[in-house]
């Protein structure tokens, strides 16, 4: 069996690659296909020329006009107080806005930071944002439109920003700066200043992180935070978006780890960093265990015929040979018309992964009676925590992978709604079935 192969990820000659953010539930690649700045994974380079900055100058602005609006004819370390007319526009430089009252706003300015790159995540589309992530719809039912119904993802999201220099360390911080260069905290926003006085505050719904321990060898689930406009690292609030941060979690780190989830409240990524990535399975890899399955020929034990999976990266429509599988009982068939019941009504339709599935269906070999479902090769190797072979399936979408990756994922509630968490599949972002959430797949093999 073909192990993974180090040399197809190898960049030698490429720039330094930090690390990539992978959109849970695509499976791949988005359902209209990858498309410019929106796509389902996002490979973070070292820039030709660093574009991070750092906090500068703080001013205080007395009855502001525009809270964009910074004293640039100095480069104070103290805070300074500007009437109006004092105050001018600064277009070159970033900067973060508190609004205290209508009267007081707090202005960061902040300069050029030469060691580190930056890049932005939201569902803007305009120039400052180089990854466009929009709402995941759980089931592998996504559409390109995505103005059915409102966004919960920030427009101006989230921010990483990356060392330039060993060990290329990747922080991630809230909010993301706009294409006025300003990340903006209005009257209601949740914010503060710290004991040794520099303000921070929190998005709308927020930015949470889990760090996994021993990715992804010995994998174990770490807990759910929030991440501060500056980077800090606060336990959750009441509710996704409620008025009163968390307690501040002393001690830990916005720095991304390999394994590290970062939610928008609308859609999870998963950070890999270089490093471990080199160690993860390739497509070809799990291409060579889709070849080593199908080499067993499975059968389907009704129609006699013999099962394949199809090719990676899978279609998004049935195939003939498709295996399917009775989820009460985990024995793998071939699509048949066999065991339906006729006191459940059976939606036929689709052809979409996933789809065309629905009701209850008599399995012929042990007569147990549940869903039945098509099985899809899981094909975003970034997902896999192992290069075991396929043999279990995500319950209750029918996805296959490795038994190690099946257990990692079922064990690791993802945030959902305002304040609840759920196991969900990792290609499709279809909610698992109560505990375990997953199964070993029983084939049958040839007669001959």
């Amino acid at each position: 069996m073909l192990s993974p192969n180090q040399d197809e990820h190898a960049h030698s000659k490429d720039p330094v690659k930090y690390g990539e953010l992978v959109i849970l539930g695509y499976n791949g690649s988005l359902p209209g296909g990858d498309r410019g700045r929106k796509k389902s994974r996002f490979a973070l380079y070292r820039r030709a020329k660093a574009n991070g900055v750092r906090p500068s100058t703080v001013h205080i602005l007395t009855n502001p006009q525009d809270s964009k609006a910074i004293n640039t004819h100095g480069r104070q370390s103290s805070p300074l107080t500007l009437s109006p007319n004092q105050a001018v526009n600064s277009k070159g430089h970033h900067s973060i806005s508190f609004t205290l009252s209508r009267n007081q706003t707090v202005v960061v300015e902040y300069c050029h930071d030469p060691d580190t790159d930056m890049f932005q995540i939201g569902r803007s589309t305009e120039s400052p944002i180089d990854f466009v992530v929009t709402d995941t719809t759980g089931g592998s039912k996504e559409t390109e439109d995505s103005s059915v119904s409102p966004s919960t993802i920030s427009r101006f999201a989230c921010r990483v920003v990356c060392q330039r220099h060993p060990p290329y360390t990747a922080r991630i911080y809230a909010a993301g700066f706009d294409s006025s260069k300003n990340i903006f905290l209005g009257e209601k926003a949740t914010k503060w200043k710290n004991p040794d006085g520099h303000m921070d505050g929190l998005t709308t719904n927020g930015v949470l992180v889990m760090h996994p321990e021993g990715f992804p060898d010995d994998s174990k689930q770490g807990a759910w935070r929030e991440i501060s406009v500056c980077g800090d690292v606060y336990s959750l609030r009441e509710t996704r978006s409620g008025p009163v941060r968390g307690q501040l979690a002393s001690g830990e780190s916005s720095a991304l780890q390999d394994g590290s989830l970062v939610d928008l409240c609308g859609a999870t990524l998963l950070w890999r960093t270089a490093e471990g990535l080199l160690r993860a399975p390739t497509l070809r890899h799990l291409d060579a265990l889709r070849l080593e399955l199908n080499a067993g020929r499975p059968q389907c034990p009704v129609g006699l015929n013999t099962l394949a999976f199809p090719s990676l990266p899978r279609s998004h429509s049935l195939e003939e040979r498709q295996p399917w599988v009775y989820l009460a009982c985990n024995h793998v068939h071939g699509h048949h018309d066999w065991g339906q019941r006729p006191e459940r009504h059976r939606e036929e339709g689709g052809g979409e992964e996933g789809g065309g599935v629905g009701g209850n269906r008599e399995c012929p070999l042990c007569r147990s009676v549940g869903p039945y479902v098509p099985l899809w090769l899981g094909s975003e190797p970034a997902l896999y925590v192992d290069a075991g072979a396929p043999t279990h399936t995500f319950t209750p979408c029918g996805h296959v992978c490795s038994e190690r990756t099946a257990r990692y994922w079922a064990e690791t509630p993802l945030p959902h709604g305002t304040h609840a968490f759920r196991p969900t599949c990792p290609f499709c972002s279809t909610p698992l079935s109560p505990t375990p959430g997953f199964s070993r797949l029983i084939f049958q093999g040839p007669v001959d």
